[in-house]
C-alpha cells in the first residue's frame, strides 16, 4: 500500500459509510446481486485512490460549501469543440476569450469517439474512454480541464447512458452472437415482443427513425433502438451494464469533469406495457449515481436532460433527504419564451414562470434561449385552448412565424423533422436570426438592425432574471446568424439542426470592443448585464421571484427579492412602444443600465426594450 493511502482510505470509508446502507438497499432492490455490489464498492475505492490531489482539493472545498453553484456568479456557455476552436488544444488557447465573456462554466458538446456519419451529433458513443481523434486525446482533456480549473472555470460534458453506438465493443460482440454481450442490450429473435413494446412506447423520431426496434439482417435479430438504428439501447436490468457505465462515469470524473450531463435520463429503464419513460427505476439509478459521486468525487454536479413539462421534470431533483440531479434544464420556459415572441402575448409565459417560481428554492434550473438542439413546441395547450388556440394550427403558426412567413416576422430558420401527417415539426435557428439580425443584415436596414439587436439583448436580460443558471450558446454573444453551409456536407445535409451549429466566426469576434458593430453592441450589452447579475445579490438562486401584472399583454414584469434588496425587471415583447401600468409605490428606484432614478408608476418602455430597476 502506497504512503498516504491509509489517510485517503479514511476519507473514502467515511463517505462510503454515510451512504452504504441506502446504496446497497437500492442496488439489491434492482439487481439482487451482492457480489456485483461488492465489486462496485471495490472499484469505487480504486477510482477514489486514482483521483489526483488537485481534484480531491476541489472536492473538499465543495463539500464544505454545497451551495457554491447556486450563487449569482455562475454563467455557462455551450459549444462544439471543433466549431469553437478546432480541437481541445484550441479551446485551451481561447480560455482568455471565455473569461472575457464572464463565463465560468463551459459545456463541451459530445467529444467521445463516434463513427463518422452515424454519430447523431456525438450521441452515438463507440468508446467512452477515447476522444474523437480530430478533437484530441484524453491527455488533451486532462490539460484542458486543469487549465480551466486554474481560471476557476467548470467543465461539463455529456454522459450518454441510454445507449451505445452499434460500433461499440459490446455491440460488436453482441452482433456476433456472444450471449454475455447480447444481454447488455435488448435482442429478440422475432417481432413478438418488439410489437408489444410498440403498442405503448411513443416514437422519438417518427419521420427520420420510425419505431423503437431495428432488424439486423446479419445477426437475424431485432434490437431495441429508441433513437436511431445505430444507437442500441442498454439493458439496465443487467447489473454488469450499470457497473461498467458507473466505471466509465468515474473515469471521466477523474479526467477533471465538474458537471456530468446525463443524456436522455427518462429513457434509461425499459419495461413492457409501459411508455418506457420516467419509470421509478430511473430514479433509483440516478439516486445511486448521486451517492456514488458523493462517495468518490463530491465536487461534481449531475445535470439531468429531461425534456418535459415542470411536473414531470421536478421529480428528477429527488427530495431534500434523497437528492438526485443537482440541476435540470428549464425546457418548457425556453419554448414558451419563443411562443411569446411570436404572439406578443406574455400570459402563458407568466403562468409558466409562476409555476417555476413556486417550486422549492433548492431546485436549480439551467435557463437558456437557444442550445444545440431544435425547438419543440411542447407548450401548455390546455391553457391555450381556453383562449381558443388550437394545438395543430398554433404549431403551424409558430413554425411559419419563425421561418419568416407569418405574423410580420423578422425571423429566419428551418424546420426539423416535419411530419406532413400530423403537421408536427420542430424549429432550428440561432437566437440572432430568430430576432431579425440575419434579415436586417441581408437587407442592410440599419433601423431594423438596431431593433433586432435590442430584441436580442432584451431576451437575454429577461433570461438572466429567471431563477437558476443562465447558459449562452456559443456565438450568441456576438449575434452569430444561421449557417447554411451544412447543406454542402453530405454527413450533415439531412439534419437542419446544423443551421445553428455553425463554426465560431473569430473574425467577427474581433469586433467585440467596437460598439459601432453588431458584434460589439451585443457583446458589450451582454457584458453589462452579466456584471449586474454578478454584483447584485438578488440574482442568487434562492431569491424570492415573482411576476407582476402590467395590464399589457405584451409586457412582462418580474420581481426579485433577497436579503433586504429588491429588483424589478420590465420586458417588452412587442415591436411597438408600450406602457407598463405598474404601481410599485414603495419609494424610489434606480435603473441599472442608465443610472436614472425614478418611481415605478406607469413606465413607458421602448419596442423590444427592457429595464432593470433596483429599489434604493
Amino acid at each position: 500500500m502506497k504512503k498516504g493511502t491509509t489517510k485517503n482510505d479514511e476519507v473514502f470509508q467515511k463517505r462510503l459509510q454515510r451512504h452504504h446502507d441506502e446504496l446497497r438497499w437500492l442496488y439489491m432492490e434492482l439487481f439482487d446481486n451482492g457480489s456485483m455490489f461488492a465489486e462496485l464498492c471495490d472499484n469505487m475505492r480504486q477510482f477514489y485512490l486514482e483521483r489526483n490531489k488537485e481534484l480531491k482539493a476541489r472536492d473538499k472545498k465543495r463539500e464544505t460549501d454545497q451551495e457554491w453553484y447556486k450563487q449569482n456568479d455562475m454563467l455557462g456557455m455551450m459549444f462544439y469543440i471543433d466549431n469553437f476552436a478546432g480541437n481541445m488544444k484550441g479551446v485551451e488557447s481561447k480560455l482568455d476569450y471565455i473569461e472575457q465573456c464572464n463565463v465560468n462554466y463551459i459545456h463541451l458538446m459530445p467529444f467521445l469517439d463516434t463513427p463518422k456519419g452515424r454519430s447523431d451529433g456525438g450521441y452515438a458513443v463507440s468508446d467512452f474512454r477515447k476522444v474523437q481523434p480530430k478533437l484530441g486525446s484524453m491527455e488533451d482533456l486532462d490539460s484542458l480541464t486543469a487549465a480551466c480549473h486554474k481560471k476557476d472555470i467548470n467543465v461539463c460534458m455529456d454522459f450518454v447512458m441510454n445507449h451505445t453506438s452499434e460500433d461499440h465493443e459490446w455491440a460488436k460482440k453482441a452482433r456476433e452472437g456472444d450471449g454475455e454481450y447480447m444481454s447488455r442490450y435488448f435482442f429478440y429473435d422475432n417481432d413478438k415482443e418488439p410489437a408489444m413494446y410498440e403498442r405503448t412506447v411513443p416514437q422519438v423520431f417518427p419521420t427520420t427513425a420510425p419505431g423503437n426496434f431495428t432488424w439486423l439482417e446479419d445477426a437475424g435479430k431485432y434490437v431495441m433502438t429508441t433513437f436511431y438504428p445505430y444507437q442500441w439501447d442498454l439493458n439496465y436490468k443487467n447489473p454488469r451494464v450499470f457497473n461498467e457505465m458507473m466505471y466509465n462515469f468515474l473515469y471521466l470524473a477523474n479526467r477533471g469533469i465538474d458537471i456530468i450531463r446525463i443524456d436522455a435520463v427518462p429513457y434509461i429503464w425499459k419495461e413492457l406495457n409501459t411508455s418506457c419513460r420516467n419509470l421509478q427505476q430511473v430514479h433509483t439509478i440516478v439516486r445511486m449515481m448521486r451517492m456514488i459521486s458523493e462517495i468518490v468525487c463530491p465536487g461534481i454536479l449531475l445535470l439531468g436532460e429531461v425534456v418535459m413539462e415542470p411536473e414531470k421534470v421536478t421529480p428528477y431533483f429527488g427530495t431534500v433527504e434523497k437528492p438526485e440531479c443537482h440541476m435540470l434544464y428549464n425546457v418548457t420556459t425556453m419554448a414558451t419564451t419563443w411562443h411569446t415572441v411570436a404572439t406578443r402575448d406574455v400570459r402563458l409565459l407568466k403562468k409558466q414562470l409562476d409555476i417555476v417560481n413556486a417550486l422549492p428554492k433548492e431546485y436549480v434550473f439551467l435557463n437558456y434561449l437557444r442550445c444545440h438542439d431544435d425547438i419543440g413546441w411542447g407548450l401548455d395547450y390546455g391553457t391555450l385552448m381556453m383562449d381558443g388556440i388550437d394545438e395543430r394550427s398554433h404549431k403551424q403558426y409558430l413554425n411559419d412565424y419563425f421561418q419568416g412567413y407569418a405574423g410580420n416576422s423578422n425571423s429566419r430558420g428551418e424546420l426539423y423533422n416535419a411530419d406532413p401527417v400530423t403537421g408536427d415539426a420542430r424549429f432550428c435557428g440561432t437566437t440572432a436570426s430568430m430576432c431579425g439580425v440575419e434579415k436586417a443584415g441581408f437587407e442592410q436596414d440599419e433601423a431594423a438592425m438596431d431593433k433586432a439587436v435590442r430584441f436580442d439583448l432584451m431576451l437575454h436580460a429577461y433570461m438572466f432574471m429567471q431563477s437558476g443558471i443562465p447558459v449562452l450558446y456559443s456565438g450568441d454573444e456576438i449575434g452569430q446568424v444561421n449557417d447554411y453551409t451544412y447543406k454542402e456536407d453530405p454527413d450533415k445535409a439531412a439534419d437542419s439542426r446544423y443551421i445553428h451549429r455553425g463554426a465560431m466566426d473569430w473574425k467577427l469576434a474581433e469586433n467585440i470592443q467596437d460598439t459601432d458593430t453588431v458584434q460589439g453592441k451585443i457583446f458589450q450589452g451582454l457584458s453589462r448585464l452579466e456584471q449586474i447579475r454578478k454584483t447584485e445579490k438578488v440574482f442568487v438562486s434562492s431569491a424570492d421571484t415573482w411576476t407582476i401584472e402590467t395590464k399589457d399583454q405584451s409586457v412582462l414584469c418580474i420581481g426579485r427579492y433577497f436579503d433586504g434588496e429588491k429588483m424589478i425587471g420590465l420586458f417588452n415583447f412587442s415591436e411597438y412602444d408600450k406602457t407598463a401600468w405598474i404601481q410599485e409605490n414603495d419609494g424610489e428606484y434606480v435603473e441599472l443600465i442608465s443610472g436614472k432614478k425614478m418611481k415605478l408608476n406607469d413606465i413607458k418602455i421602448l419596442a423590444y426594450g427592457f429595464y432593470y430597476f433596483k429599489k434604493k
